[in-house]
């Protein structure tokens, strides 16, 4: 099913996230989603299948992209390790939730529309790019256990690494855009690998599936992408601590923006 073309679409599409990770500690998901889920369509698989094959292997990509992102930003002391073990657990949990339970059940549409939806809801947030009260802090352990109960279960539905949750919740909460976004490419590792397995195991069987598919995650495109995004997230960290990250927000959320609309589209047409 990986022609040439398709390797050098997927090399892309692997270097394009890779940065991104980097850059706004975000997994890829939003991207990733919308193309695997037309590669996968247009190459006969069902699209209620293509959808949760599409959210599980962009979730997959993310257990690679993430260490890659992580380890950059450890090195220039930006990472909040201490949120990383109180929000961790919740994360956990709520991700087994979503990838070994819920997401088998949903059907493919609804998962597409609730995509779109979450993606034009994160949009929204970085473009208003409202400012905290100054005297608000973190919750204590119980609801930071909550807060990441719920980045780990909307991030297990959407195929997301929770950058799109997390970050906005560091910076309501004040802690610095960079330790933010630092922190929510730690937190992307238990997401992913919470969700991965669940995928995995819930779509163990699962008829129609394409060949080198392990569950729900499609081998071959995990391959590609994931080598490519690993060599570029550290480029994204470079310039996350390089540059002011304004400007680069609000393109990136007039493109969530257009991605939303095509999902939304290709849930009510398919």
């Amino acid at each position: 099913m990986l022609d040439p073309l398709l390797i050098a679409e997927l090399v892309a599409l692997g270097l394009v996230t890779g940065f991104l990770a980097g850059l706004l500690g975000i997994g890829g998901g939003m991207m990733l989603v919308p193309f695997i889920t037309f590669i996968l369509s247009h190459r006969g698989v069902s699209a209620d299948l293509a959808v949760k094959m599409a959210i599980a292997t962009s979730m997959a990509t993310i257990v690679f992209t993430s260490i890659s992102s992580v380890r950059a930003h450890h090195r220039r002391g930006a990472v909040r390790w201490d949120l990383v073990a109180r929000l961790a657990p919740g994360i956990v949990l709520g991700s087994a939730l979503a990838g070994a339970g819920v997401f088998r059940v949903v059907q493919g549409r609804w998962l597409a529309l609730f995509f779109a939806a979450f993606v034009a809801f994160s949009a929204t947030q970085m473009l208003l790019a409202r400012q905290p009260k100054p005297t608000r802090g973190l919750p204590g352990p119980a609801g930071q256990w909550g807060a990441g109960g719920a980045i780990g279960f909307l991030s297990g539905l959407v195929g997301a690494g929770g950058g799109f949750i997390s970050v906005p919740f560091m910076t309501w909460c004040n802690v610095p855009m960079h330790q933010a976004v630092a922190t929510s490419a730690a937190l992307g590792f238990p997401i992913a690998l919470a969700n991965g397995i669940g995928y995995i195991w819930s779509g163990w069987g699962v008829a129609g599936r394409p060949p080198g598919s392990l569950g729900f995650v499609f081998l071959p495109a995990l391959a590609v992408i994931a080598s490519a995004s690993v060599l570029m997230a550290p480029v994204g960290v470079r310039v996350a601590h390089a540059l002011p990250v304004a400007t680069l927000k609000r393109a990136f959320a007039l493109l969530l923006y257009a991605l939303a609309a095509s999902m939304a589209y290709k849930a009510w047409s398919g």
